[in-house]
């Protein structure tokens, strides 16, 4: 009777205590909150854009009351996730072109550019998307059936990682390219001392100097678009890999007239001008916007025979691919940015583009603590260089290693693919591991991120015990990788990717238990609300 009589009491006692009413009030949910101790929770408050508490029904329910009160019916809550390399503004512009991703055969790539110009009829056709690697004849296609379909309209279409692009000869004249063309850093491709219409990195900026610059309708609509597909991911926060100042100036505009919601960590693209602009302005930070690091790009790609490596590719031989600068040129932008407060992030995917880029680092960071400096890809790595990762973060992206094994190990061979895409292996060396998806080199979902992260397959379940699992991530390392680690490589850690009091209110609402369900349905998992601010986006 005395034990009743106490809980009695101390019912009436907190139904008797006057409730704190706030924002909103999530109940009844499976919430994993990414905190230090990957504790889990069933409710949270917001208030102001913030969480102001996160416990169980009861504790939240007794003290807080709310005119909107979200019951979550059981399903999973995670932190909004974070895309740590991805190109934003890049799959909004990708919207008003063609489209040429998943194309099986150049056939199909002619026919997409036939159908789009018959319905937009542009006076200039650009898109991104084909991959050779995904036909049956896995060779470069040439310009000349472009020529014939279209001899007065400019053509210029980029490769699905942005690294090599076919231009139509109407595309080259206009750009005033011939054979005699000097150039550094890629490969202009000719065929029996005529040119094929392939530009493989650097000299593609020939072709692409000539091509209409979209307008700032253009542009604003471009960054509405990829936000409202982000935010049908769940992505709260996307890391952009590579923008101009125009573009991070827009962003800006639009996040402050509250036209654009989605938190946006910009990377300046390496021009002089705008490096110079902004590390002499410093870092730019709010609560949506973070401006703070350089993009450089050391090499090309691995699909384009573009990455720089050590030995000569094992199915071209005497072919290297290339840096796209000097190893002084990377050394001087890399002394200017260590001046600064700046990150520099530099793309790598060779494992010499790896070397020099890690040992610049090493060269220019001698006593200079938690910078951050980030190498964006680490895909093929010489064993003995994982050593430089003990103050480099890695950045990468998971389905690269399933959308590239098939094709991968024809290009490096059977010994060195087995350092390539080494996530564990970065991961142990690091500490922490930031994950993206490089979109819209690859599709923008974070659950195939996820998929490739932990059973290392493809949607066609290949290969079937996975690529390479000893270096498979956890589920918990991926969730983390995903959310506080890609806050972490932000600077971001003490405002979001996890659950906890006094962050953003920036979650998600799925439909399965991403941490618990058979890894065959990770892929197919759902967004069924998305948060940011407290606000619901989707």
């Amino acid at each position: 009777m005395k034990k009743l009589l106490i809980i009695l009491l101390t019912i009436t006692a907190m139904s008797c205590t006057k409730k704190i009413t706030v924002d909103s009030m999530v109940i009844n949910a499976n919430i994993y909150t990414v905190n230090e101790s990957f504790d889990k929770a069933e409710a949270l408050v917001t208030q102001n854009g913030k969480i102001i508490a996160v416990g169980t029904n009861l504790e939240i329910q007794s003290k807080y009351s709310s005119t909107f009160i979200n019951d979550a019916k059981g399903k999973t809550i995670i932190p909004g996730f974070i895309d740590a390399h991805c190109h934003f503004y890049g799959l909004g512009i990708q919207q008003q072109k063609v489209d040429l991703t998943g194309t099986k055969s150049f056939d199909e790539v002619i026919q997409k550019i036939v159908d789009f110009q018959k319905e937009k009829n542009v006076s200039y056709i650009t898109g991104r998307g084909w991959d050779q690697n995904d036909w049956e004849v896995k060779e470069f296609p040439t310009k000349d059936k472009l020529d014939e379909l279209f001899p007065d309209t400019p053509i210029a279409i980029r490769r699905i990682d942005g690294h090599a692009l076919l231009a139509n000869q109407a595309a080259i004249d206009l750009a005033g390219v011939t054979i005699n063309t000097s150039f550094s850093g890629g490969e202009i491709l000719q065929k029996n001392g005529k040119l094929t219409g392939i530009f493989i990195d650097n000299p593609m900026e020939l072709i692409e100097f000539k091509i209409p610059i979209p307008s700032k309708e253009e542009n604003i609509q471009a960054l509405k678009d990829a936000e409202k597909i982000s935010f049908s991911h769940g992505l709260t926060t996307v890391d952009d890999a590579g923008l101009s100042r125009e573009i991070i100036e827009l962003i800006d505009s639009l996040q402050q007239a509250n036209e654009l919601k989605i938190r946006i960590y910009a990377m300046v693209s390496n021009t002089p001008k705008d490096v110079n602009y902004y590390l002499n302005k410093g870092i730019i930070k709010t609560d949506r916007l973070n401006v703070r690091s350089i993009k450089v790009y050391g090499d090309g790609a691995l699909g384009s025979r573009g990455a720089a490596m050590k030995e000569p590719y094992s199915d071209k031989h005497n072919h290297f691919g290339a840096l796209l600068a000097s190893p002084e040129e990377y050394l001087n932008i890399a002394k200017q940015i260590a001046a600064s407060d700046y990150q520099m992030n530099s793309h790598a995917i060779g494992d010499s583009a790896n070397y020099l880029m890690l040992k610049t680092y090493k060269e220019v960071l001698i006593e200079k603590k938690d910078r951050r400096w980030r190498i964006e890809h680490a895909q093929i790595l010489d064993p003995v260089d994982f050593k430089y990762f003990d103050n480099i973060l890695p950045s990468v992206q998971p389905t690269h290693a399933t959308s590239d094994m098939y094709w991968a190990e024809d290009r490096v061979g059977p010994k060195r693919i087995k350092s390539s895409y080494a996530y564990k292996d970065l991961l142990n060396k690091y500490g922490k591991i930031a994950l993206g998806t490089d979109f819209p080199v690859e599709r923008v979902s974070p659950f195939l991120t996820f998929y490739a992260s932990v059973a290392r397959k493809d949607l066609n379940n290949y290969p079937e015990h996975g690529f390479q699992m000893e270096n498979a991530l956890t589920r918990e390392e991926t969730l983390k990788g995903m959310t506080i680690w890609g806050a972490f490589s932000n600077f971001e850690e003490n405002e979001k990717g996890s659950i906890e009091v006094g962050k953003f209110a920036d979650f998600i609402i799925l439909d399965k238990d991403i941490m618990e369900v058979d890894d065959a349905e990770i892929p197919y998992i759902k967004v069924k609300e998305t948060y940011v601010n407290g606000e619901r986006v989707k």
